[in-house]
């Protein structure tokens, strides 16, 4: 007989393992399958070392402008394999954590490949072949997303990378080649650009970070430019070839085709459903492509059956992933929660500067007919700013003129993804701009862009 759970997970990522934590907390018994290691793509390949990595890049910049701070360092240099290393440890340390929040709220826990079964029974595999069947009044599907790459090319994880390959190197490569130029891609050309590596972003929209408000991604087009970034908008890959010593990137433009040459390519151009495999097709469950079909609740159309995370499509977000897990575990439980706000899910994409944004952008609020009034405030004239020497980027603030609700915000500069957060709360509290910058911030910090950005859009900014 199949030992048998109130839920079992399938996955344990940012979705799968706070979606079992929360129906644990809630008194169900819970049980999840992991097919590597807990924490998922994000917290072991992902989200969390890349921000490791991103540090050391940030902190090595500072080293090099020690003499604007009235300090001196001399020989400074880097130890890239110690810099890998220390985003693994990061990873690592994480991931214990995660394993220990399964022992602490009882949920039991399977390594191996999972294949759903009739009756919401599950086939776990392991490492070693050796399989076990259990089953769950409700089943989660959380596994996440797998690496996708453009027709025609394949990675081969020597000179074609994905993000972990390039996660992993132990040398600075002389240059690389981004293909894609979204929150990823973005990233790692601000890592390698830092560490001395000549980056080329390819990006087939006329924008880099294509989501993202114009005015945004204009100023950090012209940031990663003046550091040496370049970048190939409105290009379409349409071949790469593999030569001894590097590769050669064929791309069409308005300008007909040209090639690229470097020592690598990174293939940046997003995630597909990890849906291969998992029974579906068998049991019946609704698929697009390879994201499995859900409603507002994330349920499947096949009655006891969850899908939640990037396998049930955009946004493909961790913290998108993690409320809907949240949101799963209370219906199970019969708490009757709202559904995720999904106008309301931040953007954040770690380079320097910091992009950071919610809600509309300009150009979306007025094609979704609003009268729009507009506030912005430069970092430049903010205190703790240029205390900090941290004056590239703004605030802006998108409102509507006859309600005067807070539609969309945008930042770039400075702790830009830790500032975005008040503005999250701010839409779902239904904060007016009056109400935003009647609020009084603390002096000196860069939270008072927000609050000026908001006092320009009513024509009342003190500080410009």
């Amino acid at each position: 007989m199949a030992e048998k759970y109130d839920v079992v997970v399938v996955g344990g990522g940012p979705g799968g393992y706070v979606a079992a934590i929360r129906t644990a907390q809630l008194g169900k018994t819970v049980a999840i399958v992991e097919k590597e290691k807990l924490g998922g793509l994000c917290l072991n390949w992902g989200c969390i070392p890349s921000k490791a990595l991103i540090r050391s890049a940030e902190v090595f910049h500072l080293m090099q402008n020690a003499k604007s701070f009235g300090l001196s360092a001399e020989n400074i240099a880097f130890d890239f394999p110690k810099v890998i290393q220390r985003s693994r440890t990061v990873a690592k340390k994480l991931n214990k954590g995660v394993e220990y929040l399964m022992k602490k709220n009882k949920v039991t826990t399977f390594f191996g490949t999972a294949k759903l079964q009739k009756e919401k029974q599950v086939l776990i595999t392991d490492q070693a072949g050796k399989q076990i069947t259990i089953s769950g009044s409700h089943i989660i599907i959380a596994t996440g997303g797998k690496h996708r790459s453009l027709p025609g090319i394949e990675i081969d994880h020597e000179r074609i990378l994905n993000s972990t390959d390039a996660m992993l190197l132990q040398e600075i490569p002389e240059s690389m080649i981004i293909i894609g130029g979204g929150a990823i891609g973005v990233e790692y050309a601000y890592i390698y650009s830092s560490f001395g590596t000549k980056v080329t972003i390819v990006e087939m929209l006329p924008q880099i970070l294509p989501v993202e408000d114009e005015e945004i991604v204009k100023t950090l087009t012209m940031n990663f430019k003046k550091t040496g970034i370049a970048i190939e908008t409105g290009s379409r890959v349409e071949r790469i070839e593999k030569k001894k010593d590097g590769v050669v990137v064929t791309v069409s433009g308005k300008e007909g085709e040209k090639q690229l040459s470097g020592d690598l390519a990174l293939m940046a151009v997003g995630f597909s459903g990890n849906s291969e495999n998992l029974g579906l097709e068998e049991l019946g469950i609704a698929t697009d492509r390879s994201f499995i079909s859900v409603d507002d609740l994330c349920r499947t159309n096949l009655d006891g059956y969850f899908a939640i995370g990037d396998i049930n499509g955009p946004p493909l977000l961790a913290h998108v992933a993690s409320a809907e897990g949240v949101v799963v575990a209370e219906h199970i439980a019969d708490l009757n929660p709202k559904p995720v706000d999904y106008k309301n899910i931040p953007g954040c994409t770690y380079c320097q500067p910091q992009v950071a944004s919610i809600g509309f952008t300009e150009k979306a609020a007025v094609e979704a007919g609003h009268e729009v009034k507009i506030g912005r405030f430069p970092l430049s004239a903010v205190g703790k700013a240029i205390a900090l020497g941290e004056t590239t980027g703004f605030a802006k603030l998108i409102f509507d003129a006859k309600t005067d609700e807070l539609l969309g915000a945008h930042l770039i500069g400075a702790e830009a993804t830790e500032l975005i957060a008040e503005l999250g709360v701010a839409r779902t509290l239904e904060t007016t701009c009056s109400e935003l910058f009647k609020t009084v911030h603390a002096h000196p910090t860069l939270s008072e862009a927000i609050m000026e950005a908001a006092a320009d859009a009513h024509g009342e900014a003190i500080h410009i």
